[in-house]
């Protein structure tokens, strides 16, 4: 890992110095020039957030301005993957919005019993929190072991953190309240093991998990899926991206296949607002459906 030396090297060979500051200009040339090096495409994410998350790298790398920043993550493939860690937000918590599981287990479950089979997509599944808290609902339900879950991120280390199922214990008190709020129906406790201020859950429950790379920007579609589900993700996409993801979601979705956003998340503005139709509209779940002709 380069130290914050070897960062602070970049900004002085650079030979600027002074208050961090980022124009539109330079953060479009910067997620470029990340997109031709890397094939990482964060160009239609929005410019606000977007901005924040990089004047907090460079703070954090002690580089002063955007083209240090960029000349160093050009070179320097290890700097590009700590950038990574600001630009994807890899943080989450288990049951987040106990509601909107409480919604899934009671509006969406039944439908789902009927199948024989299942595929569900998690996109932008992060360090894996809502994987598990899926898990465990699906496993309550009786479906988790007839389903095949595909939980997708682009950042490999998250994703790699979501293999392991390990997390701090200090989180568990929350986790636990969310869980029974979202009508678990025994204790969390159940499905973990503690040790060392840490916990890990139930490797059984990622049997049937399928952890992969994967981005919005740029990948196709996990098909004929009968759930997914993409929380507090749009919001940091322009209409552009989130119109494109919205498609994806729309075509890997089964007929009459269910859609779960977050919850400040919408589809009314977006360009697939009549391909789908609100089942729990406050928990923003909706269900695919065919679009009225003109």
């Amino acid at each position: 890992m380069p130290s914050r030396t070897s960062h602070a090297g970049v900004a002085k060979s650079a030979g600027i110095s002074g208050e961090r500051s980022i124009s539109e200009a330079e953060l479009h040339t910067l997620m470029e020039a990340i997109y031709r090096t890397y094939s990482y495409d964060f160009r239609n994410y929005t410019g606000a957030s977007q901005k924040r998350r990089v004047l907090q790298a460079m703070a954090s790398f002690d580089v002063p301005t955007v083209a240090a920043l960029q000349a160093g993550v050009l070179k320097d493939p290890t700097l590009f993957m700590q950038l990574l860690q600001y630009l994807t937000i890899p943080v989450s918590d288990m049951f987040r919005d106990p509601t909107f599981f409480r919604a899934l287990r009671e509006q969406v479950v039944p439908v789902l019993q009927t199948y024989p089979s299942l595929k569900i997509w998690i996109a932008g599944c992060s360090t894996g929190e809502e994987v598990y808290s899926l898990a465990i609902l699906l496993r309550e339900e009786g479906l988790l072991e007839r389903s095949l879950i595909y939980a997708t991120d682009i950042n490999a280390r998250a994703l790699d953190k979501a293999r392991q199922g390990i997390f701090p214990a200090r989180g568990l008190q929350g986790y636990a309240a969310n869980y029974q709020k979202a009508g678990g129906k025994q204790a969390l406790s159940d499905y973990y093991t503690a040790a060392y201020g840490a916990v890990i859950f139930d490797k059984t429950l990622t049997d049937n998990i399928t952890f992969a790379d994967h981005s919005l920007a740029t990948d196709s579609v996990f098909s004929e899926t009968q759930l997914v589900l993409c929380r507090n993700v749009l919001i940091y996409f322009n209409k552009t991206l989130q119109d494109r993801a919205l498609g994806l979601f729309h075509e890997s979705l089964s007929h009459r296949g269910f859609l779960g956003l977050g919850s400040k998340e919408s589809i009314d503005f977006s360009g697939y607002a009549s391909h789908f139709e609100p089942l729990d509209k406050p928990e923003r779940i909706f269900r695919k459906c065919q679009p009225l002709q003109p």
